[in-house]
């Protein structure tokens, strides 16, 4: 069994619009068109540039 990684600090908004599109872990970023996802009201650059990292932290060996 693996333990869900949760969604890193972005904010309350962005959380809850991201929650509100199934999006709730880093799992649930899979495949996710993160410019899509900006596209969300409380989804800003600085939520995507914070994704985007985290992403690159999982995906690093």
């Amino acid at each position: 069994m693996t333990t869900a990684v949760p969604l890193p600090r972005i904010g309350a908004p962005a959380t809850r619009a991201l929650a509100q599109h199934g999006v709730l872990t880093m799992d649930d970023l899979k495949g996710a068109d993160l410019n899509e996802l900006s596209k969300l009201h409380g989804v800003g650059p600085k939520t995507i540039k914070l994704l985007q990292a985290a992403v690159g932290e999982q995906q690093a060996p």
